[in-house]
């Protein structure tokens, strides 16, 4: 999830692939002490390992204001004194107590410094509560500009939902706001108006009325990185299904505004297939432990694990667009299974920093194509990705800074996914690459990692030296361009445009007939006994071709 592009209608139109990016992917290039301090894993930070969070808030939606606790537990690595915590203005993180000791705080920004008076020993499992309270940073063009919307809906009730990817967690509530350590487990304890429902991650434990409000307790039994975490509060309706999965039976549940309940149950179709689809390409779903559950919105959408945001107004396609111009973009709500497929890529595998967001955004951004794929065939599915080619601007690499919270250009949605899908066809076997997909799933299970692992993995899986390959397509905006020249029978042709040493095969027709190219950066010479009259590169390749 995050996305965003262009002034003019048309780019503003396809760029709706940016559909979770809170507006960081804008280029920069000054960095502060607080893009080190929110990016890096400082000193204070690297001594402790979350293990468990209970997150403990009353919303008021009247004025805007947001008040509680997060008990933050937490494993000692290492011997160290100051733990940072992080929290944006304008809330106010007020105080921090430890085994009844309220804790001395230095404030720099973001980034709270809390100075702990017992001594730290490694291996112990210790608890910090941190207090906080105030009118968090409102959402401007959620879930670009991400924050809370305070939105109402038809009926003028309360429509309330957080939204803060890149823009961080610590946007609305305090916590460790790195991507590199998960918590394991997490319970989410929502105080609302009583004519109101909160809906979070997890499963619903209980509720709990106290005067005229309710508290909605939600448990996340599996690690959740902290942009997963959410709010959605509204007069809500609810229906579910139970779908019969590769790892037994799990609970998809809906929660729509309640005058949509009707035309939910209709377009909610969508959500069955997509897991069909998805375990079939990536293996089971990562959170048989917390349900499924999409939930209605005030603006578009995002991937929040076990509880994914929806706001595509019961359309197909993205707002009724078709983001590919195929014609195949109609087939499916793309929020519903662009958000849902990052429940494999960004919720079960998630960077360690967002200068590695291609990964969530490349792999989930080629789901797309093969949910089609499942459905409506090969053909179909390269349709689709090749379409979205005309998305991809090449203004920046896709992997962006790293250690000072900077992603890459928002490339990385659709010209990620025709690198994977140019992939594919180097590996010739697509069995191959199913068992791949899953076995990335499979093998960094419920874990944060880097682009080198994920480039590492996919050389040794596949057989081939993929390093020019990644450097070529995630380090540079060069798009390779295949030169040749045809004399008669006689066919020149190297790659230009092209990182050192990059000699990546490629598919082309030649006189009708399907054959494979070994191109490098030195001239080629390949003689055919009758003259050239067609030659053309496959369109599944992600190349350029020209002819001198």
């Amino acid at each position: 999830m995050t996305y965003r592009l262009y002034l003019l209608l048309f780019f503003s139109i396809i760029s709706c692939i940016s559909v979770e990016a809170q507006g960081l992917l804008s280029e920069k290039n000054n960095f502060t002490r607080q893009d080190t301090l929110r990016g890096s894993i400082t000193t204070e930070r690297v001594w402790w390992d979350l293990t468990y969070y209970h997150l403990d808030i009353k919303v008021d939606p009247d004025n805007k204001f947001i008040s509680g606790k997060n008990t933050i537990q937490y494993k000692v690595l290492k011997d160290h004194s100051v733990m940072q915590v992080d929290l944006q203005t304008p809330l106010n993180l007020t105080k921090a107590i430890q085994n009844g000791k309220e804790l001395n705080i230095k404030h720099d920004g973001n980034a709270h410094f809390i100075n702990l008076v017992e001594k730290q020993k490694i291996g112990d499992i210790n608890t910090i509560d941190v207090y906080y309270n105030g009118n968090p940073k409102e959402a401007v063009r959620a879930p670009w500009d991400g924050g809370i919307s305070w939105k109402k809906d038809q009926n003028d009730n309360h429509f309330v939902a957080s939204s803060c990817q890149g823009l961080g967690a610590s946007v609305w509530w305090p916590c460790k706001d790195h991507m590199y350590d998960e918590v394991d487990s997490m319970l989410i304890s929502v105080n609302v108006p009583k004519n109101l429902m909160n809906v979070s991650n997890g499963r619903l434990r209980s509720v709990e009325q106290y005067g005229d409000t309710k508290t909605y307790r939600w448990f996340v039994n599996s690690p959740i990185n902290n942009y997963g975490v959410n709010i959605n509060i509204g007069d809500y309706a609810n229906f579910s299904e139970v779908y019969d999965g590769q790892a037994g039976h799990l609970d998809m549940k809906y929660y729509v505004l309640k005058d949509n309940i009707e035309r939910a149950k209709d377009h909610f179709k969508d959500a069955p297939k997509m897991m069909k689809a998805f375990e079939h390409w990536f293996g089971k779903y990562p959170f048989y432990a917390d349900s499924f559950k999409l939930v209605e919105v005030p603006y578009l959408g995002m991937e929040h694990q076990s509880c994914v945001t929806y706001g595509n107004q019961y359309k197909k396609g993205y707002l009724g667009k078709d983001l590919s111009g195929t014609g195949w973009g109609l087939k499916f709500d793309f929020i519903i299974i662009h958000e849902a497929g990052h429940e494999w890529f960004a919720n079960n595998i998630t960077n360690k920093d967002v200068a590695d967001m291609w990964i969530h955004e490349g792999f989930t951004s080629y789901s797309e194509n093969l949910f089609l794929d499942y459905y409506y065939g090969k053909k179909a599915s390269a349709d689709y990705v090749i379409g979205t080619r005309r998305n991809i601007q090449n203004d920046r690499p896709l992997i962006g800074h790293y250690n000072v919270n900077a992603e890459g250009s928002a490339d990385m949605y659709y010209k990620g996914a025709n690198m994977l899908h140019t992939l594919r066809q180097l590996i010739e076997d697509d069995e191959k690459w199913r068992h791949i997909l899953r076995g990335l799933n499979k093998d960094f299970y419920h874990q944060t990692v880097t682009t080198q692992q994920i480039e590492n993995y996919l050389s040794l899986k596949t057989g081939i030296d993929l390093t020019e390959f990644f450097n070529q397509y995630l380090r540079t905006v060069k798009i390779p361009t295949l030169e040749y020249a045809i004399e008669k029978n006689e066919l020149k042709y190297r790659w230009t445009n092209i990182v050192d040493k990059f000699d990546m095969p490629v598919q082309v027709n030649i006189n009708g007939n399907e054959q494979w190219l070994f191109p490098i950066s030195d001239w080629k010479t390949l003689p055919f006994e009758s003259k050239i009259t067609l030659f053309k590169v496959d369109r599944d390749f992600y190349v350029e071709a020209k002819k001198l």
